[in-house]
């Protein structure tokens, strides 16, 4: 339990949520809208505010990128509560991790990390409400129980709202661990329901909710141009000129660090060095960076191309070992010399861009001794712990204000456009407001990396797997590690279940900065590995699910109580039940296919089954796909609904035709031009079905993504014939349509 419920702490100080917090479900018409204040509050807990009008006020603790948690995690909160969920509003809390921990949105942890702590928060809340009311009545307090926002005492028919009670109770004492009990699944009123999200009604009015909105007073706005080829630091540029044009402030080069820059989240300070134009508006910074001139350093900048890498990295691919070993079990060189069938293949993915809707944007105010910052990153902490670093400040200095991104996907992860809008800031000794544009949200992105992968695996004479090889290439800026998402992730499977296994590495030199992309590393590797399986059926001359749920070994749950680790029960379960939704095995015309793929990820077990249809000139119709998934309690049916539609329809965008190019070190795509997202008309139907699990819940937002690929790629081949081993599959001709 969160030590901001300690008995120690002075509950009133909370009182502040009634002025305080970006309030989801306000009608206010600035970015920084307070919650309403016409009736007084009382707070029990960091995260619970009742109002005496019996408004309910709920804390969101982790940033909101789009995945739901500022509607799931207050739910939780309020289903042990008892809270009249149309009553709460909901605000995002202040970033403060002495009262909420870690505050960040990564990984599909926040509901995952959260669920135990706010089930705790929202039943210690209940059990003050139940104890004020059980001494204002004189009854004994197990005669006591709640409905919706009520406290009711059924021998006597009385009751009194939450609101009645609120100011009482907050002079109880906080309960202890073990003096609250939890509700039971089967008393749940409102976890599993499809609730809307709290910011929905703001969202579609095109109220000024997200980070790209936020305004403060004497804000000037500031844009910023870097080396196109990556890394590169600039040594001069016509700023005279700049300066006399239309709306300018000021302009001038910040020296910055040379060479790309690392995702290395909690420590790096990096900034990269670049010009940077103020103006009193946004598009008089965006006119005038069209007329920089700027000589620039590149010695210390990338010269990577990725043709050369993918080519380098393909040939290296082709040997059945690497230059490392990761990993070995059994006997796999006996197993491979003396098998009586090898089944051999490459598979390759290219570097892809997040391409999230909201470029970056920052607004920051520096002086001698603070900052304050409003920002949609997804690590507010990191932010606050890097700029205190790089200014020099204590922690306690950094004010950072969470706001709504419009997406993430991880790009959020990182916090450069954070330090650059407080450098620039400092140097002009105002409140300034840094906007990058799409442009530069394509040349300056932490890319999900390329990834490489030869496969060979031996087949039984009864076609069963008995070896497995595995010769990951990887690229890396230092020659010793991988690059984020290039590395190996180890597997419960197929590693921990074939009896032969052996896993090596071989590192290709690349300086292009990588960084998480959603399912980081899963999102390759189970394209490679689900296909590959695929291809395995095919020599064994098996069904594609029988081979799969044999392949699965024995009923086990490899680290037993760890959400994190395999359960080939749970995973036969979705495998069956996608497969009986999608109607597996039954006949199609001809050009039309089935595909199958299972992958386990952040703690979530999914299976997906794709529909497809090939023409002749090789344009795929993706009709419809099937997904089955176990993620044990789900919190909000409608958030975890979206979060799967939205992984195949992102899964399905990168399949079709993304890629970034690099030439000398530089991006060649700009924008969606050349970046194409999904279009609506090429969008599958898509069905969802969470299986009924006692487990704890698991985050929705990566889970379903990897399997979307092999799905797709296992039935174009049932249609017809032709494997792909290379994303995006426009590469091997392909289309999406």
């Amino acid at each position: 339990m969160s030590s901001a419920i300690d008995k120690g702490m002075k509950r009133r100080d909370f009182i502040r949520y009634s002025s305080f917090g970006l309030a989801l479900s306000s009608g206010g018409i600035t970015v920084l809208a307070a919650a309403k204040t016409s009736a007084p509050a009382n707070a029990l807990n960091p995260y619970v505010v009742i109002h005496d009008d019996g408004r309910i006020v709920i804390a969101a603790p982790n940033p909101d990128v789009g995945q739901g948690v500022n509607t799931a995690l207050p739910m939780i909160v309020a289903e042990e509560l008892d809270a009249d969920w149309e009553a709460v509003e909901v605000v995002l809390a202040p970033i403060d991790a002495t009262r909420y921990g870690a505050q960040f949105a990564g990984g599909s942890l926040s509901v995952r990390n959260r669920w135990n702590e706010l089930r705790q928060m929202g039943a210690a809340a209940r059990e003050m409400l139940l104890r004020s009311a059980a001494q204002q009545w004189r009854v004994p307090r197990g005669e006591l129980t709640t409905q919706p926002s009520k406290v009711i005492h059924p021998p006597s028919g009385r009751s009194a709202s939450f609101a009645e009670l609120v100011a009482a109770a907050t002079e109880q004492p906080v309960p202890a661990d073990g003096e609250v009990v939890l509700k039971a699944r089967a008393d749940y009123r409102l976890l599993g329901q499809r609730i809307v999200n709290a910011a929905a009604a703001d969202i579609v009015r095109g109220r000024p909710i997200f980070g790209i909105d936020v305004a403060v007073p004497d804000m000037v706005y500031a844009t910023y141009v870097k080396c196109p080829q990556i890394g590169g630091v600039p040594k001069a540029a016509n700023l005279d000129e700049v300066k006399a044009l239309p709306g300018i402030l000021d302009a001038f080069i910040v020296a910055g660090d040379a060479g790309p820059p690392s995702f290395d989240l909690s420590k790096s300070v990096h900034v990269a060095g670049g010009i940077a134009i103020v103006a009193s508006n946004t598009w008089a910074g965006i006119k005038a960076r069209r007329s920089l001139k700027i000589d620039w350093d590149i010695t210390a900048a990338s010269t990577d191309n990725s043709l050369a890498i993918e080519a380098t990295a393909l040939k290296a691919a082709q040997r059945p070992t690497g230059a490392r070993e990761v990993k070995s079990a059994g006997d796999p060189q006996g197993t491979f010399a003396n098998a009586s069938r090898v089944v051999s293949g490459v598979y390759a993915t290219d570097f892809v861009s997040h391409a999230q809707l909201e470029p970056q944007s920052c607004v920051a105010n520096v002086s001698a001794t603070a900052i304050e910052v409003w920002t949609s990153s997804q690590t507010p902490g990191y932010a606050q712990a890097t700029l205190a670093k790089l200014f020099e400040l204590p922690a306690e200095a950094i004010t950072v204000h969470q706001v709504r991104g419009g997406g993430g996907f991880g790009r959020r992860l990182s916090n450069e456009y954070v330090r650059e809008a407080a450098v620039i800031s400092k140097h002009i000794g105002k409140p300034v407001k840094l906007q990058w544009m799409r442009e530069d949200d394509m040349a300056f992105d932490f890319y999900r990396s390329p990834a490489y992968f030869g496969l060979q695996a031996t087949l039984s004479e009864t076609g069963a797997l008995t070896g497995w090889r595995n010769h990951v290439v990887s690229v890396s800026s230092d020659g010793e590690e991988a690059n984020y998402g290039a590395g190996y992730r180890g597997y419960n499977f197929p590693d921990e279940v074939v009896p032969n296994v052996h896993v090596s590495q071989t590192l290709v030199a690349s300086k292009t900065p990588t960084g998480a992309w959603r399912a980081p590393i899963s999102n390759v590797y189970a394209f490679a590995e689900q296909s590959f399986l695929h291809e395995l059926a095919e020599a064994a001359g098996k069904d594609h699910r029988d081979f799969l749920m044999a392949a699965l070994g024995e009923d086990k749950w490899f680290k037993p109580d760890d959400l994190a680790s395999l359960n080939t029960v749970r995973a036969r379960e979705v495998i069956a039940a996608v497969t009986r939704s999608a109607g597996w095995g039954r006949v199609l015309p001809e050009g039309r296919g089935l595909g199958l793929s299972f992958f386990f990820s952040h703690a979530g077990h999914v299976a997906e089954v794709a529909e497809v249809s090939v023409s002749a000139d090789r344009a795929v119709t993706v009709h419809e796909v099937w997904v089955a998934a176990d993620l044990g309690q789900i919190v909000n049916l409608s958030g975890a609904e979206n979060q799967f539609q939205g992984s195949i329809v992102d899964g399905l965008s990168a399949l079709a035709g993304q890629r970034i190019s690099i030439s000398s070190g530089a991006i060649e795509q700009t924008n969606f031009h050349q970046y194409p997202l999904l279009r609506m008309p090429q969008s599958p139907k898509i069905n969802v079905e969470f299986l009924a699990s006692d487990y704890p819940p698991s985050g929705a937002g990566e889970p379903a993504l990897p399997p979307v690929a092999p799905a797709v790629c296992n039935a174009v081949f049932s249609a017809c014939g032709e494997r792909i081993r290379n994303l995006p599959i426009s590469r091997a001709g392909f289309s999406v349509v």
